[in-house]
């Protein structure tokens, strides 16, 4: 029987949320009676995963890709097989750093005859690989870095992107805590990634009344960040109302406990973020009742989709699936739903199918936007509530903002 081979998707040993899981997770499906190969073949369905596998994203990459297998695997009905071609997924590590990803990718479509290339982690990496999927005119699904760039002004007609963007980001967050009377101040990550963030969560934010106070930016190594702090601190400590500092933050550093630990609560000072990984939300179990809006956690979608996927995470890693679990879950089902609608990997039939393409995935129905290739989706207003019993705070959902609750705008100009 064939095997499908693939790399191992966890460290010997990945600590999530307090639990251990070892080395073992394999396929078990039984898939088709094929003679074993160890190498795609020419009539294969070739899928890229460009991925920060090492470096400072390491553990959202590793997720994207568990998530990614474990999606094709529900979306063909564990026959990994689609338009009766069998899925290989061709794994490279760019480290996260925006030349070694141009030339991954480029080696994917060139050399490994790639039909679809999905990734990466990092959106400045990301960012720079953009230009490779418009040279090599093959379509590159992007997940799951989220800078507005990547479908705003640096955008071209071959991407598409699963995972959200700022803006998404950012809407669902002003809309959690903003509201008329209450001052914002917020903390972000000195590059892409942060700085649009900060930008969308202005423009939302303005929206809903509330006012932003002062704008602080970090470098990604940062780990003091007591003078950010008491520079937050005094923007905000003499204004009337409720005071919130809203940070954007991915990899290391935990800012969040950081500033806790400088005491914000003595100038009547709040602390709000979104949504994060389970080690992360780790963190959070000191901020009770804290809300901000997240892109998943597993506990809040209710479908039959995440049903299966918290049901088989669970099953085979003895923990819940993760942030970018679901992300590169749903980045699986969109391939095989554009390639399944377009009948073929043919660029422009693709690009045709998956213009206003509508899917399913562990958040519920997807849709990719046809003005930008963006998919619109829901995202969730939590409050922190802390579980004894639970390694990482457990995100309550408050409400679920559903596509047509977030007026999320098109910035490519197209």
């Amino acid at each position: 029987m064939f095997v499908v081979l693939c790399k191992s998707l966890l460290p010997r040993n990945f600590e999530s949320g307090g639990t251990i899981v070892r080395r073992s997770f394999i396929i078990t499906t039984t898939i088709l009676a094929l003679a074993a190969s160890t190498s795609a073949r020419a009539d294969d369905l070739k899928v890229a995963l460009i991925y920060g596998k090492t470096g400072p994203l390491e553990a959202y990459a590793k997720q994207t890709e568990t998530g990614l297998q474990m999606g094709f695997e529900y979306a063909t009905k564990g026959t990994m097989t689609l338009d009766g071609r069998k899925i290989v997924v061709i794994t490279k590590d760019d480290q996260g750093k925006p030349d070694l990803s141009k030339a991954a990718l480029a080696e994917a479509y060139q050399d490994d005859k790639a039909d679809i290339a999905i990734g990466t982690t990092s959106s400045a990496a990301a960012l720079a690989i953009l230009p490779v999927a418009e040279e090599n005119k093959k379509i590159l699904i992007v997940e799951p870095a989220v800078a507005d760039q990547i479908t705003g002004e640096k955008w071209n007609r071959y991407i598409f992107r699963t995972a959200r963007n700022s803006s998404q980001d950012a809407i669902s967050n002003a809309v959690a805590i903003g509201k008329q009377g209450v001052t914002v101040a917020t903390l972000a990550q000195d590059y892409a990634f942060g700085r649009d963030g900060v930008a969308a969560f202005k423009e939302a934010l303005a929206k809903t009344g509330a006012t932003l106070a002062a704008e602080e930016y970090a470098p990604t190594s940062t780990t003091d960040f007591t003078a950010v702090g008491q520079r937050l601190f005094d923007a905000l400590k003499d204004k009337p109302g409720r005071k919130v500092i809203w940070v954007i933050w991915a990899g290391a550093g935990n800012p969040l406990a950081k500033l806790q630990d400088m005491d914000p609560k003595r100038y009547g000072i709040e602390l709000s973020t979104g949504g994060n990984i389970l080690p992360a939300l780790a963190a959070y179990k000191g901020l009770p009742g804290m809300e901000g809006a997240t892109y998943y956690f597993y506990d809040i979608p209710k479908n039959p989709v995440n049903d299966w996927l918290v049901a088989e995470h669970q099953k085979r890693f003895n923990a819940p699936p993760d942030f970018f679990t679901a992300g590169g879950f749903a980045a699986a089902m969109s391939v095989v739903a554009a390639v399944t609608k377009a009948k073929s990997t043919d660029t422009e039939k693709l690009i045709s199918a998956m213009e206003g393409l509508e899917f399913d995935t562990p958040k519920g129905k997807m849709v990719f936007r046809k003005e930008d290739h963006q998919a619109l989706q829901s995202m969730y207003h939590f409050k922190v509530k802390v579980d004894p019993n639970v390694a990482w705070a457990v995100l309550e959902p408050v409400r679920e903002l559903k596509i047509e609750d977030m007026d999320v705008p098109v910035k490519n100009k197209r």
